[in-house]
């Protein structure tokens, strides 16, 4: 049950979305039963189980879009966020897009730019990997 929720406010559009929909094929339903409607079909009981579960769930640091910017590698960055997985233990696979490439490399012969990067990070922002100096590999500071 659950899995990854949406939003409240995303629930409440599908309800009023849903009720469009019913509405154009003759059938009327109020807004209380739609939203009972779409807590069902994400497998709770009603709306208020729903609605509990969704206020109680851990927030990701960022959402689908949001642009950004932080560190990487030590590098500053600005970035769109393409994607957000949420894993166990308040972690969170994040995907980035650079504005800007990023070089990856401190070595002075050569260089590796990176333009899209995927990184766990926890609630704060801070990717669960680190330099040998023990410096989050991803840092985002928004």
């Amino acid at each position: 049950m659950g899995g990854n929720l949406p939003s409240i406010d995303v629930l409440k559009t599908r309800a009023k979305a849903l009720r469009a929909s019913l509405a154009e094929e003759g059938r009327e339903i109020g807004h209380a039963q739609a939203l009972e409607l779409i807590a069902k079909s994400h497998g709770f009981r009603d709306w208020n189980t729903l609605f509990a579960a969704v206020g109680n769930a851990p927030r990701p640091p960022v959402v689908l879009g949001d642009v950004v910017e932080g560190h990487y590698l030590g590098q500053p960055f600005m970035a769109e966020v393409l994607g957000v997985e949420t894993l166990s233990s308040g972690r969170y696979r994040v995907t980035l897009d650079f504005d800007q490439a990023v070089d990856v490399v401190t070595f002075d012969s050569f260089s590796n730019y990176r333009k899209r990067v995927s990184k766990v990070v926890d609630s704060s922002g801070r990717s669960v990997d680190r330099t040998s100096d023990g410096v989050p590999h991803l840092l985002l500071t928004w």
